[in-house]
């Protein structure tokens, strides 16, 4: 039996292909996408590694996590889990809180023109210690009093200051004797001072005036 089936005048159809090196060459490759949440966290981790001076790598290394992957959470690539989070928190020192705070919205901030602190009647001020606010924070649990202190003519030695707290003092002007428990140290103009606060401490020794120093207190808020 013959074949009667005529060939068709059309050319079969192939499908169409682009060559893989045109798709390389040619076509976009896919951009990560950056969600507000991770950029935010990104840039918090960044901005408190460059603030303890750490480069990426010893980040990396502190906290167990990839220098890539770091790199990648702090351009807002990835979104970290907790458990990535807590490593770095760990790394850089701080709560894993840090990463969450609204630094565009924070109020701890207070600028004071030279002569312009606030003069204050602290509770059981010593005769003659003159107290000038310097500052003050409005947030977070670490509560700071920066005062500029000044010993008037009529102040006498003190040395049975006592709080909670840690105190930073650094000397201006004139020169003193300052007591620290059963340690006495001679300040000059330039000498700083810090100590826990919660033992006994003052001016032991007027030995030269006019006197004035920094007085920076540190207490965490209840």
């Amino acid at each position: 039996m013959s074949d009667t089936r005529t060939a068709s005048p059309f050319p079969t159809a192939r499908p169409f292909r682009v060559p893989a090196s045109v798709l390389r060459t040619h076509l976009p490759a896919a951009m990560p996408t950056r969600s507000d949440s991770a950029l935010r966290i990104g840039n918090q981790i960044r901005a408190l590694r460059v603030a303890t001076g750490a480069s990426g790598g010893e980040l990396a290394i502190s906290s167990g996590v990839s220098r890539s992957m770091l790199s990648r959470i702090e351009r807002g690539l990835v979104s970290p889990s907790v458990e990535t989070l807590d490593r770095i928190a760990l790394g850089l020192g701080v709560p894993v809180s840090r990463f969450f705070s609204d630094q565009t919205s924070r109020t701890d901030f207070s600028y004071v023109p030279a002569g312009k602190g606030i003069l204050v009647e602290r509770v059981g001020a010593v005769a003659g210690y003159r107290y000038e606010l310097l500052g003050h924070q409005l947030s977070g649990n670490l509560f700071v009093e920066p005062y500029l202190v000044t010993l008037l003519p009529e102040a006498e030695p003190y040395v049975t200051f006592q709080h909670p707290g840690v105190k930073f003092v650094h000397l201006l002007t004139g020169r003193v004797t300052y007591r620290y428990g059963a340690k006495l140290v001679k300040l000059a103009p330039g000498d700083s001072l810090q100590f826990n606060a919660t033992a006994l401490h003052g001016i032991d020794a007027i030995e030269e005036g006019p006197v004035s120093y920094l007085s920076i207190v540190f207490t965490m808020r209840e």
